[in-house]
């Protein structure tokens, strides 16, 4: 049985989505259920921008979200379909525009879905929007990205999945995430720190040379050793470490292959955010 897909809401005139209620009912349900979670698990910058951001039990509007985006580095949140183009994404984030689906997932999803849907995007990343290094990082990656040649950016988007996604870092009381990929999942939430995965200290090469999959918990992380150090990732000469990555080749995958019939186990030219 097909399943049905998604379709992002158009906004009106004002940039406001009518959410019905059984929508607003499920972002709540998922809001709850994650501030159960994060404490002990979410850095500290994530916990703050969290209160900053002061989610209701409705669904966020973007031209009220972005107001306060706005007010702390000039941040803003972008609608846009479910999954957009490369050079679209990049081009946003380059610009300080964090892309986000404008649809949310059924309750028959509620624990995972493949598609990033506005819970994700909004809950998983827009609390570091308030934080400068990570906004910092975000707009240099866009930046970097558009630069580099169309057929390299799924491998360069590693960078992006290992920090932005799926990022750990070492804090005072011990390891805690800030991936978004993280923080809006209950699972990942709990499973990121615990001893099933492997950690290795970031590295811009190594992160380039590391295969992913989207479908699955992550089975290797890398962690940065103090927060802010995420933005001096990108003083290195990104794009010779690109080129590098392509000349020693990838790493073993940590992971079992997928089905032949089903896609791409990395992001496959579309841009999951």
């Amino acid at each position: 049985m097909a399943v049905e897909a998604y379709e992002s809401k158009n906004p009106d005139e004002l940039g406001y989505v009518n959410w019905e209620s059984e929508e607003n009912k499920t972002w709540s349900t998922l809001v709850a259920r994650q501030k159960e979670l994060l404490p002990g698990r979410a850095c500290d910058q994530f916990m703050e921008g969290l209160e900053y951001l002061d989610f209701t039990n409705e669904v966020p509007q973007l031209p009220e979200l972005n107001k306060k985006l706005d007010a702390c580095n000039g941040w803003g949140v972008e609608p846009v379909p479910a999954i957009i183009q490369p050079q679209e994404f990049f081009t946003l984030l380059a610009n300080k525009r964090f892309p986000a689906a404008t649809f949310i997932r059924r309750p028959e999803h509620m624990d995972y879905l493949q598609e990033p849907d506005i819970f994700h995007e909004i809950f998983g990343h827009t609390p570091l929007l308030t934080n400068k290094a990570y906004g910092d990082f975000m707009e240099e990656f866009g930046k970097i990205a558009l630069k580099a040649q169309p057929k390299d950016r799924r491998k360069l988007f590693r960078l992006f999945w290992f920090t932005i996604e799926f990022g750990l870092t070492k804090t005072n009381e011990g390891l805690r995430a800030y991936g978004g990929g993280i923080l809006s999942s209950p699972g990942e939430t709990e499973y990121c720190l615990t001893e099933e995965s492997t950690k290795e200290p970031f590295d811009v090469l190594n992160a380039l040379r590391t295969p992913y999959r989207i479908d699955i918990m992550q089975p290797h992380y890398f962690v940065l050793e103090d927060f802010q150090d995420l933005f001096t990732i990108l003083d290195q000469d990104v794009l010779g470490k690109l080129e590098e990555a392509k000349k020693l080749g990838d790493f073993e995958p940590r992971f079992p292959p997928k089905k032949k019939n089903v896609k791409n186990q990395e992001t496959d030219g579309a841009m999951p955010c």
